[in-house]
C-alpha cells in the first residue's frame, strides 16, 4: 500500500512539473530585424521515431498551425506567389523513453528533548520509473544561403492517459508559444 502511494504521489508531482526544458541558439551575427517573411522548407516535419502511432497528419496540423501563429505574432507573413522567403521553418517532434530512479524512505524515528529514540526501523525502498518525453524543436534558415539561424527546442512530459483532441492542440500550442518566447533574439 505504502508503495503504491508512493508511486502515486511522485506520479502527480510529475504531472504537476509544468516547466518545460526550453532552449534556444541563434546566430548572433545575423540581423533578425531584416526577415519579414517565412515559408516551410520540405519536409516541414520530422518525426523521431518514426513511428505511426506517433506520426500523423492531425500532429503535423497542430505543430505547423503554432508555428505559423508564433512567426505572425513576431511579424513574419508567409511568402506570397513565388517569391523567396527571407526564413525557412522546419519542425521536429521527438519522442522519447525515459527512466528516473526514485527512493522512498520509510519508517524512522526522532530524537526527544532529552535526546531519546522515538519511532520503528527506517528502511529505503528504490524503484524505476519510465515515463515518455516529448520535444517540439522549430529550426528557422536562411532563405538566401540555407544556413541555420535561429533553433529553439521544449520538451513536455507526455501523459499517460490519451488525451483529447483539445489537449493534444493546447499542449502543442503552449509548447510552441515556450520555445518561441524568444524569438527574434534580443
Amino acid at each position: 500500500m505504502m508503495r503504491r502511494l508512493a508511486v502515486l504521489s511522485f506520479t502527480l508531482l510529475l504531472a504537476a512539473c509544468s516547466s518545460n526544458n526550453v532552449q534556444q541558439d541563434y546566430d548572433a551575427s545575423r540581423d533578425f530585424a531584416g526577415y519579414r517573411s517565412w515559408a516551410w522548407q520540405e519536409p516541414a516535419m520530422h518525426y523521431r521515431p518514426d513511428d505511426p502511432r506517433i506520426k500523423s497528419d492531425l500532429t503535423e496540423q497542430r505543430i505547423r498551425q503554432a508555428v505559423a501563429e508564433q512567426l505572425d505574432q513576431r511579424g513574419l507573413r508567409p511568402v506570397q506567389g513565388n517569391a523567396r522567403a527571407d526564413l525557412k521553418a522546419q519542425a521536429y517532434l521527438i519522442v522519447e523513453d525515459r527512466q528516473r530512479e526514485i527512493t522512498t524512505h520509510y519508517g524512522g524515528g526522532w530524537g526527544g528533548y532529552w535526546g531519546g529514540y522515538w519511532g520503528g526501523p527506517m528502511y529505503n525502498e528504490t524503484r524505476s520509473v519510465d515515463y515518455k518525453v516529448a520535444t517540439i524543436q522549430v529550426d528557422l534558415f536562411d532563405g538566401r544561403d540555407g544556413k541555420l539561424v535561429w533553433r529553439g527546442s521544449a520538451e513536455q512530459m507526455m501523459n499517460s492517459y490519451p488525451p483529447t483532441p483539445q489537449e493534444r492542440t493546447q499542449a502543442i500550442q503552449k509548447t510552441v508559444t515556450q520555445l518561441m518566447a524568444n524569438y527574434p533574439p534580443r
